[in-house]
């Protein structure tokens, strides 16, 4: 008795491998402290998820950078209730709890390792800012963390677009807002309106957040 063996060419393999390739999610990860969140992360996401054909973009509050004054952190658990609050209106838009979740001081190379061993199906494409373009040699592990992810570079003025890592750059329309300038603003007793979504400013009144910071 004899058995067919069945056999496969190289188009079939490739075809198949391409396939593998089609069905992986591919996810942006933009990462902060989001203290607080504002109008600026929110048109990068979206952006970045419309140009590069994403099938999401997680928010992935840090539960304390590596280089973060622990003064002017607000704790965890706010930062994370007020990024649910600014996406929950935008179906392409998820919240990534592993670096909070972990505690400590976040590394990149450390949660993209653990992200992957995690979801095998998901191709991670990491947001930066193009003035943080110049100081990627000095990330952690940096040559093993481009195995694990792209990043994408959002284009900045004054900013070089070359690096001697692979980047994928998008353009973003320029908002002049920042998270230490909105903590100063409210501090003050200034209106942050249309600068954070509403449901947030709304959080931010509730717990009295950024009210006696100077």
């Amino acid at each position: 008795m004899t058995r067919s063996v069945k056999t496969m060419d190289h188009t079939q393999i490739s075809s198949e491998m391409a396939t593998e390739l089609s069905e992986k999610k591919r996810i942006g990860i933009l990462g902060g402290t989001f203290n607080p969140p504002h109008i600026a992360h929110l048109v990068m996401a979206d952006q970045v998820c419309q140009q590069l054909g994403l099938d999401k973009i997680c928010f992935m509050p840090t539960y304390l950078p590596p280089h973060a004054d622990e003064k002017k952190t607000i704790a965890a658990h706010h930062r994370v209730r007020m990024v649910e609050e600014a996406i929950k209106e935008n179906q392409m838009f998820d919240i990534e709890k592993i670096e909070i979740e972990r505690g400590g001081k976040s590394y990149t190379f450390d949660t993209m390792k653990q992200l992957t061993q995690l979801h095998p199906d998901t191709e991670y494409y990491f947001i930066i800012g193009g003035d943080m373009v110049n100081d990627l040699p000095n990330w952690y592990r940096i040559d093993e963390l481009t195995n694990l992810t792209q990043f994408v570079g959002i284009r900045r003025p004054g900013f070089p677009v070359e690096s001697r890592y692979p980047l994928l750059w998008v353009d973003v329309p320029q908002i002049d807002v920042s998270s230490t300038s909105l903590r100063n603003k409210i501090s003050r007793g200034c209106t942050v309106q249309y600068l954070v979504p509403d449901a947030v400013m709304q959080y931010i009144n509730r717990e009295g957040l950024y009210k006696n910071e100077n």
